[in-house]
């Protein structure tokens, strides 16, 4: 079940990538940057939607879905606990560190 849903979320991903670029942006002329819409919306006209608009939309609604129902079953199968937390009492015991004498070394060679 978890691999047809990622499968599905992955290719809506990839869709959802390729229908945007798709889209020509609203408002890309130099004359919307310098206020040349002063009449219409900050957004630019509302016109009817397109079948990219559409697409676009669908596909978000599915990408949402889809994480949700991913991250809903991966929080239902995570333990919760901590690694540490299925260690048994007496089980490790952590022992000191045995320190070793340093070796005296050897004076240094005289040349004769």
């Amino acid at each position: 079940m978890v691999i047809a849903i990622t499968i599905v979320h992955v290719l809506t991903c990839v869709f959802l990538i390729i229908v945007v670029l798709l889209q020509s942006g609203r408002g890309a002329d130099v004359a919307a940057a310098f206020g040349g819409m002063g009449s219409q919306t900050a957004f630019g006209p509302r016109g009817s939607a397109t079948v990219l608009s559409r697409a676009t939309t669908w596909s978000a609604i599915l990408f949402m879905i889809t994480s949700i129902t991913l991250s809903i079953i991966a929080s239902r199968r995570s333990t919760g606990g901590s690694v540490l937390g299925n260690i048994k009492p007496g089980q490790t015991k952590s022992q000191p560190a045995q320190q070793q004498a340093p070796k005296p070394e050897s004076p240094p060679a005289t040349p004769k």
